[in-house]
């Protein structure tokens, strides 16, 4: 009953969905399969379940997302809803599609369900709803990172119908809490409780993909390898105070600004990985000009410093050179006629693969230079991020796979200059990568602000070419 049940609303669903579609004259065919109808569905309804930390919840998707699987055929034992003590809203979803070689080890599908917060009325559509307007999806989530969410799921659903029996057994974890820092993070706590659900050769993640020239022209597509640990530090300054009307040199306030004006006039030295040469190399020569030679130049000798002027005039290669802070949050005084006795600056910082907190707090107190002035970090967020390996068996087939689907388009590794849940299975020698197919604009298509959105083409055909790289994985080795 309850399978029927599950059938008979996935049909409404579809058939909800199915009269409102578009010819999508952006799409190689014109308009949708059956398959993409019932995808469709399914991203609607994920979308457009708020999985906000102030007043959504994601154990309410990953119970969703969980009914479908089953209805798929999944055994009840292969999929899990799980919450933590004290967080029954922020739970998470594993599944695992069993291999037929049980040696391999399986590769891991990676998502997050969270969102980040989005406010009615300062969005021109409403960001819980799924809304189609020119070639592209509108909603909070519809890009970050609910689009891949929808990709793992609709994939694990299709290979159990089909009967598909991968080589390498295939596992899935979607969790909450990456959009929020200091809230709850299933990834963090599943890899501390259940390491075996996330057992893995190498998970498959976000924070890869195209790129387009701003008018769907794809440039390049890129396998994210590697990531910077987001970390904040406070800075204070301290005094004894006193009356406004009797001023003194000495003022916490003035303390605190000078300080953060050194943090901000302070350049983290340069540093290369295999990653990011690849990724300077590479981009260089796709891009040409004045740019890419300079690129070129830089991932061939780190000491040019007329090549570093030239590539760290742009702000994303600039943060993909070095470790970065910049002050964020600022609080100070007490009274509008009092001198102020504390003022206090949060630095956030992303620091390079392979520093340590600490060289990077003692880089800001050099950079200050003044013993009265605090520098203090903060609870980390997680581990360390550790350098991930350029592997073959994980570029070759998607880059094989590129050339199919976008030819004569590159696949470039390019490492992260954010976060992502990755350095929680890094951490536990489970290598992540930023897979390639889909793509975004060069605005980032609003992710984290207003009127977020995702292509259609970009939503579909990366839909098409993920299903066949989990495939190509699934069944290497």
């Amino acid at each position: 009953m309850k399978k029927a049940a599950l059938a008979f609303v996935s049909v409404l669903l579809l058939s909800a969905a199915a009269p409102d579609q578009p010819s999508y004259s952006d799409l190689p065919m014109g308009k949708l399969r059956p398959d993409q109808v019932a995808f469709r569905a399914l991203y609607q309804e994920l979308v457009e379940t708020n999985t906000t930390l102030s007043s959504g919840s994601c154990t309410d998707a990953a119970q969703k997302l969980a009914a479908h699987l089953k209805n798929a055929g999944f055994p009840a034992g292969d999929v899990t809803v799980f919450t933590a003590p004290g967080h029954p809203k922020e739970g998470g979803l594993v599944a695992f599609l069993p291999g037929a070689v049980p040696a391999l080890k399986p590769i891991l599908l990676l998502a997050h369900l969270d969102v980040v917060e989005a406010k009615r009325s300062d969005w021109v559509r409403d960001p819980f709803k799924l809304v189609e307007e020119n070639n592209y999806f509108y909603a909070r989530g519809a890009s970050d990172d609910k689009a891949m969410a929808a990709v793992w799921v609709d994939a694990l659903m299709r290979f159990r119908r089909e009967n598909y029996r991968p080589r390498r057994g295939i596992r899935m974890a979607l969790t909450c809490g990456e959009e929020s820092i200091g809230a709850f993070n299933g990834a963090q706590w599943l890899a501390a409780n259940h390491p075996d659900w996330l057992a893995a050769e190498f998970a498959l993640n976000e924070a890869g993909g195209g790129r387009t020239d701003s008018h769907g022209k794809l440039l390049v597509q890129t396998m994210q390898v590697g990531e910077k640990t987001a970390q904040d530090f406070r800075i204070e300054t301290f005094n004894a105070g006193g009356h406004s009307s009797i001023p003194i040199r000495d003022n916490a306030i003035y303390e605190l600004s000078a300080a953060l004006l050194k943090i901000q006039n302070y350049e983290f030295p340069l540093q290369l990985n295999d990653t990011t040469r690849a990724y300077f190399a590479l981009s260089g020569a796709a891009q040409g000009g004045a740019m890419g030679k300079a690129m070129v130049a830089l991932s061939r000798n780190p000491n040019d410093k007329a090549a570093e002027a030239v590539v760290s005039a742009d702000r994303s290669y600039h943060a993909m050179l070095r470790t970065t802070c910049v002050a964020t949050l600022l609080t100070g005084g007490h009274a509008d006629n009092a001198l102020p006795q504390h003022a206090e600056a949060t630095v956030n910082c992303r620091i390079f693969p392979g520093e340590t907190i600490e060289v990077t707090a003692a880089a800001l107190a050099r950079a200050i230079g003044d013993p009265k002035v605090k520098v203090t970090a903060d609870k980390p967020r997680g581990p360390l991020a550790r350098p991930v390996a350029l592997d073959p068996k994980v570029m070759e087939p998607a880059r094989a796979l590129v050339a199919k689907y976008f030819p004569g388009v590159p696949l470039i590794p390019a490492m992260s200059a954010g976060a992502t849940d990755g350095i929680f299975l890094e951490a536990m020698g489970v290598p992540t990568y930023g897979v390639p197919g889909s793509w975004s604009d060069p605005d980032q298509n609003g992710i984290h602000g207003l009127n977020e959105r995702k292509s259609t083409r970009a939503l579909f055909v990366g839909r098409d070419f993920l299903t066949d790289l989990v495939k190509a994985y699934a069944e290497a080795g």
